[in-house]
């Protein structure tokens, strides 16, 4: 006997249009970034490896600005009232939890990604620390589950934040 049920399948994402004028390797990292936010809602690992991959190919420092602008703007609004140790703590927990579905992931990366977005990391170390987009995709998830957030306007933001932020002339 044949099980008649239909195979369950994840909805399939619908493709997102980003501005014309954005250069090939920020359209590249705001794919990627899209797709593997999309991979953690549906907790596919496949296409979560597939975009984190994706973003390995890409300007690992200009992908990991835009994910720290995003993990900061999340805090911001999710914790509006200032930001304690305890809401970090919290915030470490709840992705750690929900990262279960993704083997290899240590806890020092998501510690790691939580104080680069706050500039709290010493700088010695941050010249030593590796790119995790892994790791912050899954703190960026975390956040807009809990801001009930679109991935689309949180990458925007953080897009045109980075790209204001390297116009600045410094005196």
């Amino acid at each position: 006997m044949t099980d008649s049920s239909p195979v369950s399948t994840p909805p399939s994402r619908m493709p997102v249009t980003w501005p014309a004028e954005w250069p090939v390797e920020v359209r590249r990292i705001a794919d990627a970034t899209n797709d593997a936010l999309a991979a953690v809602a549906s907790q596919d690992s496949v296409a979560f490896d597939d975009a984190v991959e994706s973003l390995g190919r890409s300007d690992s420092a200009q992908a990991g600005h835009v994910h720290a602008e995003m993990v900061r703007t999340l805090l911001e609004e999710v914790y509006s009232d200032g930001l304690t140790g305890e809401n970090v703590q919290e915030v470490l927990g709840r992705t750690v939890r929900g990262a279960g579905w993704l083997p290899n992931l240590d806890i020092a990366g998501f510690v790691e990604v939580l104080t680069g977005a706050l500039g709290v990391s010493d700088v010695e170390e941050q010249s030593r620390v590796r790119p995790r987009p892994a790791h912050a995709l899954l703190v960026v998830a975390d956040l807009l589950a809990v801001r009930r957030g679109r991935a689309e306007t949180y990458l925007r933001r953080a897009l045109a934040e980075v790209q204001r932020a390297e116009t600045i002339e410094m005196p």
